[in-house]
């Protein structure tokens, strides 16, 4: 790795750690606290043990009961002291992912990336959940690396000078292969995320056009890409769990080798065969118990720890997805989305050299002038800028020069809420709430009857044949009715709401001729009803039966 990247990636970690470690830092200390508490009971559970069997060798068992006393309270203890840290961690790791979650969905809802929901879907339930081991696991791991294995250190020298260089010499190697092993894992991990991100994508993608799909005979085709995708991210998820394989074996290799040393010594010390290695008084059984069972707990944290980094690894991936959405260009939208009294005055709306301000581009919108109870059509080809007029007008994409007025006031951050207030949008794919239809069509909660709208929209009868009528959920995509069903379902909804300017996004596309023609039907009878309208279309028809049309040009 070279210095620059090198420092790179420290900067980054460092950053991570700052947004994910510091603002629990608190209960994370005290979690250290307690895990090493609980950590340096063991040596004097170890000497009880050591001092009980010395005494069955010597013929006294009257060591039996306060030594199985000791072990049993320490163990206790112990186990009371991790179960009191893990609560401190897990509350740790739910305060940082509810904090981490609730800053995404707020920020995303108010002002969308160039990002598609997939991915954020997949950042929000598969990868955020990522970041409780790291938070669980690592920084507790890292308390108890840095202070069990030194007082263990320190035991083993007092007792044989041996054992403690065995366990010095051994001991470092296993930080330096991990460190290195940590750097694959890491780099690893962030190409498994990036694959169950682009995954996600490809499912939200194709499920979306499965009705074209199935239409063009290219289900074979999907599933195809499906299988190769799926075994992309098998292939990256078998990486990531080789470099652990990998790491747990140099690990437990040098765990082995360390353990291994320190029973070959003890045991030819009591033999008699090694004369050397304590400081002056021979090695007895119970220093030798002592030292065999303390060795193994010395290598103890450097296994959480292995097992920790690459929880932490994963956690470093989820963190650079975070802050690559942070940096992110977005779009937001005008005022700050809460319920306002709708803007007073004589509905007018007037478009004068505005330009939107889009992410990496602005997009120029056309002239305009809209009085009450007009409808007015917008045409062109795709990408003219129909969609992103609608959403300028409607205060959900912001101006980079120009200016647009309602009710005779500029449209800004200040009266942004109230004039969405007398505004009902009809979006090109409906979207329906997890609740039921009655409670979906009246948004404001007021309770007025549902029927004549959905006659004056031709859609009474979708509701009568749905199995439970206006008690049905249709589900976020609206199963259960076709798209030109759910348009007129929509239209019901806007006649409902009250709302004086009724601003729909090709409400006819994709649809047959008849259906459109049902849907046309519905917006002249919201026009006849004293409701202004601005359509999106590329529809002659609809167009034709608006007042008038702007084409918007290349």
């Amino acid at each position: 790795m070279t210095g620059p990247k090198r420092q790179r990636t420290s900067t980054d970690r460092q950053r991570a750690s700052t947004r994910i470690i510091a603002p629990v830092s608190r209960p994370l200390r005290i979690a250290g606290t307690l895990a090493v508490m609980a950590g340096l009971i063991w040596p004097v559970q170890a000497a009880a043990l050591a001092w009980a069997i010395l005494g069955w060798v010597s013929g006294d068992i009257s060591r039996t009961g306060p030594a199985a006393l000791i072990f049993v309270l320490g163990g206790i203890v112990r186990a009371g002291l991790d179960r009191r840290a893990g609560k401190w961690l897990f509350d740790a790791a739910d305060q940082t992912i509810t904090r981490e979650r609730a800053a995404l969905i707020g920020r995303e809802a108010r002002a969308r990336a160039n990002t598609s929901s997939a991915e954020i879907a997949a950042l929000i339930v598969q990868k955020l959940p990522l970041l409780q081991p790291w938070v669980t696991r690592y920084y507790v791991a890292m308390v108890r690396v840095s202070i069990l294995p030194l007082v263990l250190l320190a035991l083993a020298f007092w007792f044989s000078w041996v054992v403690g260089l065995i366990l010095l010499v051994v001991g470092p190697l296993i930080p330096v292969f991990m460190a290195l092993v940590g750097m694959a894992a890491e780099e690893a991990s962030r190409r498994q995320m990036d694959e169950v991100g682009s995954m996600n994508t490809m499912l939200m993608d194709r499920l979306s056009a499965m009705l074209d799909i199935r239409l063009l005979g290219a289900t074979e085709r999907a599933a195809a890409d499906f299988s190769d995708r799926a075994e992309a991210l098998r292939v990256r998820t078998m990486a990531v769990l080789r470099v652990a394989f990998l790491s747990s074996t140099v690990l437990e290799l040098f765990s082995a080798i360390g353990v291994a040393m320190v029973a070959v010594f003890v045991g030819f010390t009591l033999l008699g065969v090694i004369q050397f290695g304590s400081w002056g008084t021979p090695l007895g059984l119970g220093e030798g118990l002592f030292l065999l069972l303390i060795t193994p707990e010395f290598f103890q944290p450097f296994r959480d720890l292995a097992a920790a980094w690459h929880d932490r690894a994963a956690g470093l991936s989820v963190v650079a997805d975070l802050d690559a959405l942070d940096a992110a260009e977005r779009m937001g939208f005008v005022g700050v989305a809460d319920e306002a009294p709708p803007l007073p005055g004589p509905l007018t709306l007037s478009l004068l050299g505005a330009v939107a301000a889009l992410p990496g581009r602005n997009v120029p919108l056309p002239d305009l002038h809209l009085s009450a109870g007009e409808a007015l059509a917008l045409t062109g080809p795709s990408g003219t800028g129909k969609s992103t007029a609608l959403a300028a007008i409607a205060g959900l994409v912001p101006l980079a020069r120009g200016a647009i007025s309602v009710c005779d006031q500029t449209l800004d951050a200040g009266t942004a809420d109230a004039w969405r207030a007398r505004i009902a949008l009809i979006p090109q794919t409906p979207h329906f709430p997890d609740q039921t239809l009655r409670d979906w069509l009246a948004p404001d909660g007021k309770g007025a009857d549902p029927w004549p709208a959905l006659k004056l929209a031709e859609a009474d009868e979708v509701a009568r044949r749905l199995s439970n009528g206006l008690d049905t959920r249709l589900g976020e995509t609206g199963g259960g009715v076709s798209g030109g069903e759910a348009r007129r379902l929509m239209v019901a909804r806007a006649i409902l709401s009250g709302r004086e300017l009724i601003i729909a996004d090709e409400p006819t596309a994709d649809l047959d001729p008849e259906t459109a023609a049902q849907v046309i039907r519905a917006l002249i009878r919201l026009k006849e009803g004293g409701h202004s309208l601005i359509v999106a279309t590329h529809d002659p028809v609809l167009a034709d039966a608006m007042d008038r049309s702007i084409e918007i040009l290349p």
